[in-house]
């Protein structure tokens, strides 16, 4: 189901982990984004998954786009490019970004398209397109950092490490590198023991919302609590809780 060459899929109790696998530095071409796309769409159907933590391979999680190549990057592998980060942000389940190393460029957009993020104190997020002449990165960025924090980041060069972005409340844990899948899969867990139905809707209802007025957003948000409502595994998970025993769903 998932045969991918630059990525590896392990599925268990719910969560996918998933580990960015293309030494040395996970660095990301055309067939990589490809296989991201791939992934995360399939992942989204997948009924035996309803958590994903996303990690890499090795001591980088992904260095960014891959420099090793000849001539000009194409449309097409923008476009490319593009649509693998819209499919870790679409992905119907919820995507925990567990930072192994640094998420430089494109590794960035990567981790801002994720849900959560927790990373190991050797991580870092950075934009060195600047330094080669390049430029990107910068708009998914904005989900992350502040106004001028990104701009000193994406006209320097500067990397961001771990414990800063912990300081501003842009990772929920900064932690020893053994610590972090770990800590990464007790999150995964917590997720996985509520309402998948909820879940899905609740992140498509954050994606939905967040660049909506107050007034539009928390309408749409309230027009999604009565759909939720309606559901089987919301009367379960209130009974259960009344009953005080956890709650056995059967997304319905």
């Amino acid at each position: 189901m998932y045969d991918l060459t630059s990525m590896g899929v392990e599925i268990s109790d719910y969560i996918a982990l998933v580990t960015f696998d293309k030494p040395p530095v996970n660095a990301q071409n055309f067939l990589f984004s490809e296989e991201i796309k791939a992934c995360f769409d399939q992942l989204s159907i997948d009924k035996d998954v309803r958590v994903v933590v996303l990690t890499g391979a090795g001591k980088i999680f992904s260095a960014g786009t891959d420099l090793n190549r000849t001539g000009p990057v194409t449309r097409d592998e923008l476009r490319s490019a593009r649509e693998s980060f819209h499919c870790i942000v679409e992905c119907k389940k919820p995507v925990i970004g567990a930072l192994n190393g640094p998420a430089l460029g494109s590794g960035l957009t990567v981790a801002a398209s994720c849900d959560i993020l927790v990373a190991s104190e050797k991580a870092s997020l950075g934009l060195p397109e600047i330094n080669v002449g390049l430029m990107g990165g910068g708009r998914h960025a904005q989900r992350l950092f502040s106004h001028s924090l990104l701009r000193r980041m994406a006209l320097t060069g500067y990397r961001v490490p771990a414990s800063e972005l912990y300081r501003l409340g842009i990772i929920e844990a900064c932690v020893a590198p053994e610590e972090l899948l770990p800590t990464a899969m007790n999150l995964a867990r917590e997720i996985a023991s509520k309402s998948p139905l909820a879940v899905q809707l609740f992140k498509q209802t954050l994606n939905t919302i967040e660049y909506m007025s107050l007034r539009d957003g928390y309408r749409y948000e309230q027009e999604m609590t009565l759909e939720i409502g309606k559901t089987e595994d919301a009367a379960e998970a209130m009974k259960a809780f009344a009953e005080k025993r956890q709650p056995v769903f059967n997304e319905r």
